[in-house]
């Protein structure tokens, strides 16, 4: 089975876990996730592999990690992931990508990822839940961090903190690779 594989069938049955958990139909999850009730069946049924975006709204509605949504285990006290099992959730040709590092449950959604933008590139987010944070730490590069329409640069070393309320973009206007760490706080679903 392909590592591809793996995570669409963990996708399906942790979404269905989490949307019975919290009570909610198909229809009350579209509703908060902002995604058709005809994709999250696709998703529990394991037919589909949607985009990061869809990922995250529907992490955002459920109040659980990306790494919630895409574990096939629940982990022990400590879980130590290895390199390679660092989860790729978007790329591009050029060699852009964004890398899961680590996620929890603690007391809401806490994320780690990794990120490369190759000049020229661009990644847009929409927002999302009311009280997420993300922050920011460029390790190579210079960051052009965009929130609300207002333009920020984070240069190599540099770090930056927002409120992930409002749609923002992660850029990189430079000549080259721009590399960063980011940890994205959401809070837990009320």
């Amino acid at each position: 089975m392909s590592d591809l594989d793996l995570l669409t069938q963990s996708l399906a049955r942790n979404v269905k876990r989490w949307r019975t958990e919290r009570g909610f139909t198909l229809e009350a999850l579209a509703a908060r996730a902002g995604v058709s009730r005809g994709m999250l069946i696709q998703i529990e049924q394991a037919r589909t592999n949607p985009s990061l975006g869809t990922v995250v709204k529907i992490g955002d509605a459920l109040g659980v990690s990306i790494t919630t949504l895409l574990d096939y285990e629940q982990g022990p006290r400590v879980r130590v992931v290895p390199a390679e099992q660092a989860v790729r959730l978007w790329h591009t040709d050029a060699g852009s990508y964004n890398r899961l590092l680590a996620g929890t449950e603690a007391p809401g959604p806490l994320e780690m990822w990794d990120w490369r933008l190759m000049p020229g590139e661009s990644s847009p987010s929409d927002p999302h839940l009311s009280g997420t944070f993300e922050l920011v730490h460029v390790t190579a590069g210079e960051l052009t961090l965009t929130v609300d329409g207002v333009e920020y640069r984070v240069p190599e070393g540099a770090s930056a903190s927002f409120e992930a309320d409002t749609p923002h973009v992660y850029g990189n206007d430079g000549e080259v690779p721009m590399e960063m760490i980011m940890a994205v706080s959401v809070p837990p679903v009320r």
